[in-house]
């Protein structure tokens, strides 16, 4: 029976042309995450309450974009540094799907080997 490493050593993996449609849905999900509102703050009083309170959730909802740029940017780490290796599973080794990764272009892990890391934390 075939090891997990032989069956990875077989399968050709991702093609040039995939890994270059996944690089740019990489660099266009960086692009998105860091785009933010650079306006001044408001001089007008009226607006100032409107301006703290959109200031706050910017704020809040900075940590979670914060880490989903940190994702986006492993995985062009990943793509240039093994380029042979992207798109496949960090756990079990098996390829992620092209339409997965097109999908989420940051995935490290196959459907699988996720629904089971989000089964653990749930329990």
């Amino acid at each position: 029976m075939p090891t997990k490493s032989t069956k990875a050593a077989k399968s050709k993996g991702l093609n040039k042309k995939q890994l270059s449609h996944l690089e740019k849905r990489l660099l266009e999900e960086r692009l998105q995450a860091s785009d933010g509102d650079l306006s001044s703050y408001s001089f007008h009083m009226a607006d100032q309450g409107t301006d703290a309170m959109e200031r706050e959730k910017a704020f809040l909802f900075a940590s979670q974009e914060g880490r989903y740029l940190w994702h986006v940017n492993e995985a062009l780490r990943r793509l240039y540094s093994a380029p042979e290796r992207f798109g496949r599973c960090e756990q079990c080794g098996e390829e992620i799907g092209f339409d997965r990764l097109d999908a989420l272009p940051h995935a490290r892990l196959c459907i699988k080997c996720k629904a089971k890391e989000e089964d653990g934390k749930r329990r």
